[in-house]
């Protein structure tokens, strides 16, 4: 037993210290902190025209940046824009400005006279071949593929790589821009989707322009550009805040199988607003389209490539069946228009909060419609993906998002949230009022960590630790002796005392354990733990 606790031990250290040890660069640092070059300036509005030409493979544009300045002690403004595409030029009010170029990061030296609040403007150019998305959308870039009829289905996606990938922008999660306008143009046969709601379709002889125009606060990387021959088909959604415009695009000859597949789409909408509260981008309408990749949660504008099957391309993530009652690119990258798109992690290092929660409501989407006990068995079966390699939380300021069990340990960790509630009403409620609280904002951990605390009115501090910040798995350890039972919590961190619900003499009890041994009566029917917590039970003899 103490060779299998002893090599446990030291495994642990060596994942930790590897996770620890790993080596940032300069351009890490430019592109994940807020640099001074950032923070003395508020982004207020793009307006971005970009040129795609399928042939080449390239792009070429410009993009009106908009700021409000926070204060006078800087006159270098850093606009980010990645290699092989090229920053070719900045202007404000027809003077154009001098660049300095560091990587990914570009420094514009502004020549205008400018006071504390006032709002200004640049505009910068660019072009180049963009990187192409090898495995998109997780390696993110340009995906310049063809349809099954040879015509050109292209698409961008780019989150954790970053949006700067492919156009010039303050590439940082902080700074949201307040609304924005994107222009597209395309080869005349094409159709363009980009983010919010199309105000204009102009043309040339050989080209179309379509102008899309978003509303609402948006992250760089949830804005999108989606091409191919597509069809497109609407339908009214009558929601908490009144008529929502629900809005698909998909390639043509693919149509039919969308009309019968998209149903999922209104039932997923009434099941999120029922949980989470209204949903977050009326103005901008919701958008499904089609893309040659899995999909991704682009504001209003959610990319779906799932094969119009249900599941996770025909298959059950969860292994309980489940999870094939439902399209699972459409629960789950509509989930993300409010945990992602409207709460905004600042940092990628607490991208679990966008992964985590909207994991989360795939279960909540089951829970709905199939009840709580589908939703339940739905969470249980993700837990075979955990993989408890390394935190769940990143190293901040230096675009680094942790393990990949930010999708279904965080969702685990919320589930658990959900019982430590004590009520499925006031849960409800909770997550209405964090959607209320945090809406279209940028929060971090520790926000999110306090509203939950304070909501659901249990020191939720070791919790966290334990779950979010510790690869370990709390062992509860418990002995029968005679007619008590003996327990503890084992392998945790300094404090953790997650109350617990277990099955004694057949009727349900709370526990309260902590690191001490405490003890219970018990008859001869025994104790069983409730699966709905996320822990290793171990009984000594």
């Amino acid at each position: 037993m103490l060779k299998k606790i002893f090599y446990f031990f030291v495994c642990f250290i060596c994942v930790q210290l590897v996770y620890a040890q790993k080596k940032y660069t300069h351009q890490d640092t430019l592109r994940g902190s807020i640099t001074p070059e950032r923070f003395w300036w508020d982004l207020t509005y793009y307006e971005l025209d970009v040129t795609v030409r399928p042939e080449s493979k390239t792009i070429c544009g410009k993009n009106t940046i908009q700021y409000r300045r926070l204060n006078s002690e800087n006159d270098v403004m850093q606009i980010d824009l990645q290699p092989p595409m090229q920053l070719t030029k900045a202007t404000q009010d027809g003077q154009e400005l001098t660049i300095k170029h560091d990587g990914n990061a570009h420094y514009i030296k502004l020549k205008k006279k400018q006071s504390i609040n006032s709002i200004e403007q640049i505009t910068v150019y660019f072009e180049g071949k963009p990187k192409a998305a090898e495995r998109a959308p997780w390696d993110g870039g340009f995906s310049w593929e063809k349809d099954e009829n040879g015509t050109d289905f292209i698409a961008t996606s780019c989150q954790g790589l970053g949006a700067s990938v492919w156009w010039p922008n303050k590439d940082h999660m902080y700074d949201e821009v307040d609304s924005m306008k994107i222009h597209v143009t395309v080869p005349k046969h094409l159709t363009a989707v980009a983010n919010g709601r199309l105000t204009q379709v102009s043309k040339t002889e050989n080209e179309r322009t379509f102008s899309w125009k978003v509303s609402n606060p948006i992250n760089n990387y949830g804005v999108n550009v989606n091409i191919g021959d597509y069809v497109h088909f609407s339908e009214k959604y009558i929601g908490e805040k009144g008529i929502l415009d629900m809005d698909y695009y998909v390639l043509k000859h693919h149509q039919k199988e969308a009309q019968k597949q998209f149903l999922d789409a209104p039932k997923t909408m009434e099941a999120f607003e029922h949980w989470f509260g209204p949903y977050p981008f009326y103005e901008d309408s919701f958008k499904l389209v089609e893309v040659p990749y899995l999909g991704m949660e682009h504001q209003s504008s959610v990319t779906y490539g799932n094969q119009f099957k249900q599941g996770y391309l025909g298959q059950d993530l969860s292994g309980t069946g489940w999870g094939l009652k439902f399209d699972f690119i459409i629960v789950h990258e509509t989930g993300h228009e409010w945990f992602a798109n409207s709460i905004t992690n600042r940092d990628i290092a607490d991208m679990w909060i966008h992964e985590g929660f909207t994991a989360y409501s795939e279960n909540l989407f089951l829970d709905y419609h199939y009840g709580k006990e589908a939703s339940a068995a739905y969470v249980i079966g993700t837990r075979k993906r955990i993989k408890n390699d390394h935190p769940i939380i990143g190293n901040y300021d230096v675009n680094a998002k942790g393990s990949s069990d930010m999708y279904y340990k965080g969702s685990n960790i919320i589930h658990m949230l959900r019982q430590l509630t004590k009520d499925d009403e006031k849960w409800r409620q909770i997550l209405r009022k964090m959607n209320t609280k945090f809406y279209h904002q940028t929060v971090t951990t520790e926000q999110i960590e306090s509203f939950l605390t304070q909501e659901i009115g249990v020191d939720l501090s070791a919790f966290f630790n334990q779950y979010l910040r510790d690869t370990r798995l709390p062992v509860f350890e418990y002995k029968i002796d005679g007619e008590r039972v003996h327990y503890r919590w084992i392998n945790v961190v300094d404090d953790f005392n997650m109350p617990l619900e277990i099955y004694l003499d057949d009727q349900k009890k709370w526990l309260y354990p902590t690191e001490n041994w405490q003890s219970i009566s018990i008859n001869s029917k025994g104790i069983s733990i409730d699966e709905d917590y996320y822990i290793i039970t171990k009984k000594i003899n």
